[in-house]
């Protein structure tokens, strides 16, 4: 995997779309013939489209339960939620901080209904210029933020927050503490593309890959003695799991691990007063180093660090790793059928693309804006062991249109799209 990788980086640096032009170029086919925009209006018709998702979400604003308690429904369950708005507007908009709270399993109810009171001011002491977002688990039990119906859930609330609260989609954060935590794991690993950075601090993994993490930064946080479930050490043995990938991979997977020295499940993530953490992991593990620092762990701080980057130039997809009830089937500017399965890996450079899944089964599509490359030009594409093509993409009303009311997101507006199947069936083998 991680030669193949590195193969796509190496023929990057020294071949360009310039200098590897096929014989033959192809023109890719159009979702609707006699669809075509002109390329230099492409933003014109952006934010045309934008409008008219806009228009057509102001029927499904969140329902007002109570004064400060809103909530959205998908089927038979609600995702409730309160919205505070600190200080001005920025001029790019608000970043937005989703904070889940603990509890999980619970006849009652009335653990997590405590729980979430807390987390409504629990990461707010210092928060400036910013909208703070603190979500009820849809049920009452121990995957209480990470049900099936929780993802549909949480696009919706990130797309009203865009839509009418002035957020920066590419400052959304995620956090939360112990029953939240795990709900950081889940949900970033499925909706990877949506957040600029998440936290997770006294929750536990149960197993998820860390692959679509590959863009999406993480801080890990457990105590030094939350012995239940092993959170302690399956927290360090997944923050040396990211040194890995990180080694292999040193574009991505960026992470902060923080193990609170003589602390249990709970510490003092909600302050910027320094706490005791354990300067290795490693040693921490083995016990043959307990040396310590002193460092910030308040969760917003770190998080704000970081801004999403919706288009990078090189993504690893786990398809293993989606949640089936979101009506999105997109990953930053790819997309794939719920039944596909494989890894997806993409690099590339203006108007180069290289692609090398690895287990494919089933077919996927790449999309393009002009924030990608530019249509008056060719596409080079190359497949790895299978050939290379040279593409025309058209920008078309339709992708626009689809890809606007799909995710609304402003920066994944595409207006082209070609599937790997259509590129395999037209490939060239390339010439040594």
């Amino acid at each position: 995997m991680r030669r193949i990788f590195e193969l796509m980086m190496l023929i990057i640096v020294f071949v360009t779309a310039a200098a590897a032009v096929c014989a033959q170029t192809l023109t890719a086919p159009m979702l609707e013939e006699g669809d075509g925009l002109e390329i230099d209006k492409l933003q014109e018709y952006r934010g045309m489209a934008w409008d008219a998702w806009a228009e057509s979400m102001a029927s499904e604003e969140a329902l007002q339960i109570e004064d400060d308690i809103y909530a959205f429904s998908y089927d038979d369950v609600a995702m409730r939620f309160t919205v505070q708005i600190f200080g001005e507007t920025p001029e790019d908009g608000y970043p937005l901080y989703i904070a889940l709270h603990g509890g999980g399993y619970d006849d009652t109810g009335e653990t997590n209904d405590s729980q979430w009171e807390d987390m409504q001011t629990y990461y707010t002491e210092y928060l400036e210029n910013a909208v703070y977002v603190a979500v009820r688990g849809i049920r009452d039990t121990w995957d209480t933020h990470f049900n099936p119906e929780s993802y549909p859930l949480y696009d919706r609330l990130i797309e009203d927050m865009i839509l009418n609260a002035y957020v920066d989609p590419n400052r959304v954060y995620l956090t939360g503490f112990s029953a939240g935590g795990d709900g950081v794991y889940a949900v970033g690993a499925r909706m990877a593309d949506r957040f600029a950075a998440v936290n997770m601090s006294s929750g536990h993994p149960n197993g998820i890959s860390m692959v679509n993490f590959y863009h999406l930064p993480i801080q890990l946080q457990a105590g030094e003695y939350d012995t239940d479930y092993d959170r302690n050490t399956v927290t360090a043995e997944y923050g040396m799991l990211l040194d890995e990938l990180q080694s292999e991979y040193p574009d991505g997977y960026e992470h902060r691990t923080l193990i609170h020295r003589d602390r249990g499940h709970n510490y003092e993530d909600y302050d910027r007063e320094p706490v005791e953490v354990y300067s290795d992991i490693y040693g921490y593990l083995s016990g043959e180093n307990t040396g310590t620092e002193q460092v910030n762990s308040y969760a917003p701080d770190w998080l704000d660090d970081h801004v999403r980057n919706p288009l990078p130039e090189s993504i690893r997809w786990d398809l293993g790793t989606r949640a089936d009830l979101r009506e999105t089937d997109a990953f930053y500017y790819l997309s794939a059928d719920k039944d596909t399965q494989g890894l997806i890996q993409v690099y590339r450079d203006s108007n180069f693309i290289l692609l090398a899944p690895e287990d494919l089964d089933g077919d996927f599509k790449i999309y393009f804006n002009e924030d990608m490359i530019d249509f008056s030009q060719p596409v080079h594409f190359e497949i790895a062991d299978r050939g290379e093509l040279d593409v025309m993409l058209i920008p078309e009303e339709s992708w626009l249109t689809f890809t606007t009311f799909d995710r609304g997101d402003p920066n994944y507006q595409f207006e082209a799209a070609v599937s790997y199947s259509w590129l395999l069936e037209n490939m060239v083998m390339a010439v040594p």
